[in-house]
């Protein structure tokens, strides 16, 4: 496949993968357990959920490291499993894709504030994240995605960690936003257009927003942040928001209703678009059709 960046470049509109957690949940994870243990314990999980997306037309499949930092993995007594966490889900995904999809390495935020908010230092989250992305670029990664962060200081240093780690390999970096009254905020008061300026200033490839909104809102985040940014940018919405039925969890928006919203996204100019919490390969089936029937 030619590089991810020189296909966005060249004017293609790729198409992410889904929600993870609403997988993994669907085959067996309890509330409070570590998904990333299933990459030890369970990886042909891993690979079935790989190839799914797969089959459903994403362009870039995912791999199961959201939580693969050493600070985050620290909660679980996994910290120091690092490095065979984060390579035991690189290689399930790519068994599953071989080279017909780009393999993306997840980070997610360590679950930690840092100094003087929190107890955690700015050297001590740059070296979390430099172990989980010298085991992303030791097992060999299309795109490292920096994803779900709320505060700008730790995507910095989450990205700061790709250069430094992975030099050469692609980075995107989303922020994902509350809607307040006075517009689009993280919860640590992070506008979309502070979030487009920090995250292109600290070397992200590709910038956007994933997660805590449905589709409808988020046509209106990447609108804000095409108007702030010349660098490609990645979407991936959750299939609305998520509402309790009983004891289950369900998210509203269909296949259809958000592959059709997608045309929206398309005529902004959003390089990627995926799916985030209660997306499905449904929902990325959906948004195949139709980013092929764009000819986007």
């Amino acid at each position: 496949m030619r590089p991810l960046l020189e296909r966005i470049r060249g004017g293609a509109t790729l198409v992410g993968d889904g929600a993870m957690g609403t997988m993994l949940f669907e085959r067996g994870l309890q509330p409070g357990e570590c998904p990333e243990r299933w990459n030890l314990e369970r990886p042909e999980v891993l690979e079935e959920i790989a190839r799914l997306y797969l089959e459903a037309g994403a362009d870039i499949v995912c791999t199961n490291t959201f939580g693969g930092s050493a600070l985050k993995l620290k909660q679980y007594e996994l910290d120091s499993r690092t490095e065979e966490i984060n390579a035991a889900a690189i290689r399930a995904v790519r068994k599953a894709i071989g080279d017909r999809a780009y393999l993306s390495a997840s980070c997610g935020p360590s679950g930690q504030m840092l100094q003087p908010l929190g107890d955690v230092s700015q050297e001590e989250m740059s070296e979390s994240y430099v172990r989980q992305i010298t085991a992303f670029a030791h097992e060999g990664v299309d795109l490292i995605c920096i994803e779900t962060m709320t505060d700008l200081n730790e995507a910095t240093l989450a990205i700061k960690a790709v250069k430094a780690a992975a030099p050469g390999v692609p980075v995107a970096a989303t922020m994902t936003f509350d809607d307040t009254p006075n517009g689009f905020y993280t919860i640590m008061g992070v506008s979309t257009e502070q979030a487009a300026e920090g995250l292109s200033e600290a070397g992200a490839d590709i910038i956007g927003s994933n997660c805590g909104n449905g589709i409808e809102n988020m046509i209106k985040i990447a609108r804000e942040f095409k108007r702030h940014t010349s660098l490609p940018i990645i979407i991936q919405s959750n299939a609305g928001l998520p509402e309790m039925h009983g004891d289950s969890v369900v998210y509203a928006e269909t296949p259809e209703f958000m592959a059709d919203k997608c045309r929206d996204l398309l005529d902004i100019g959003v390089n990627i678009i995926g799916g985030c919490c209660g997306t499905t390969p449904e929902h990325i089936a959906a948004i195949r059709a139709m980013v092929n029937e764009r000819g986007a």
